[in-house]
């Protein structure tokens, strides 16, 4: 048996295994108890005997349901590398035309407004901003639908501009707590950071926290920090103080021995590679020198 059109996934449809010379009488029997095959969902089979991978479910949820549907939400957001929770179904964008049957874990969404997908590992994924907008729709928590708002903006994954434009083109009708979330939304704050993330992952260092208030030996507060990496006691500040926050100036830090980066938004935006390059220089300049005696308070945002 040749099966020359099915992924490295283990992902095959009825009809792939016809073609192969697999009767559906046999396919049946191998996915039956004890046997090595699995039936996911009418007419798409893993080919091994275990639970599937998000990745599995989700080329699975394409090969039931066609090419032209879209995996969107969490999912769509997940696979460009943002860090929020997996939904419990699988959220997918389907041409109004189409009539979707009904299947456990998936959760089908008719809609003029096809979105062009990216292709990631075989699975079509909506825009950033769609993604994010569709998943805040199915949130009530105003807290919570704040956060998945700027979840796009925090990865550096679209703009507020986008965000704006892609909800307007949609459907009005359940979209007022959504868009008095997008009103109260920081757009420097948010995309701040998402430059900032985009300028480490081309360097070779590690995690930083994010987010903190550095202080002394007696816990008097001395400074902030935008990322913070606490072994070596460097710091990198981009953001600009807001009117109000307490103005620490940056010879405080330094006076601790603390290495100090600093930069300002519009360089991590047009000049990414020189700033990265300091990065990298001031990270080695820290592993040389003894740590700074200063301590960590407040929020401290690993993401």
């Amino acid at each position: 048996m040749a099966l020359s059109n099915t992924s490295e996934s283990g992902i095959v449809t009825s009809r792939e295994l016809r073609k192969a010379g697999v009767t559906a009488r046999y396919a049946a029997k191998l996915c039956g108890p004890g046997g090595p095959w699995r039936r996911l969902m009418p007419g798409v089979i893993l080919l091994r005997d275990s639970a599937p991978t998000r990745l599995q479910l989700l080329q699975a949820a394409v090969a039931r349901f066609g090419p032209e549907v879209v995996v969107t939400g969490a999912d769509a957001l997940r696979a460009r590398g943002v860090g929020c929770p997996l939904t419990r179904e699988v959220h997918l964008l389907v041409p109004d035309y189409r009539r979707m049957p009904a299947e456990p874990g998936m959760l089908p969404r008719r809609t003029t407004r096809m979105p062009p997908p990216t292709m990631i590992d075989g699975v079509p994924f909506a825009p950033p901003a769609r993604a994010a907008l569709d998943l805040a729709r199915l949130e009530l928590d105003p807290t919570r639908i704040d956060e998945l708002i700027s979840l796009p903006l925090y990865w550096g994954l679209c703009t507020l501009d986008e965000l704006s434009e892609e909800l307007d083109s949609g459907n009005r009708r359940g979209s007022a707590a959504v868009r008095a979330a997008l009103r109260r939304v920081d757009p420097e704050e948010t995309y701040a950071h998402g430059l900032a993330k985009k300028v480490l992952s081309g360097c070779p260092l590690p995690s930083p926290s994010w987010n903190t208030t550095l202080c002394d030996r007696r816990g008097r507060p001395i400074g902030t920090a935008d990322a913070w990496w606490d072994d070596i006691g460097m710091a990198w500040q981009f953001r600009t103080p807001k009117q109000g926050a307490a103005n620490f100036h940056p010879l405080a830090l330094t006076a601790t021995g603390t290495v100090l980066v600093r930069c300002t938004i519009d360089q991590l935006k047009k000049v990414p590679l020189e700033v990265a390059s300091e990065l990298v220089r001031a990270f080695a300049e820290a592993t040389r020198t003894p740590r700074p005696k200063v301590r960590t308070i407040g929020r401290i945002d690993a993401a």
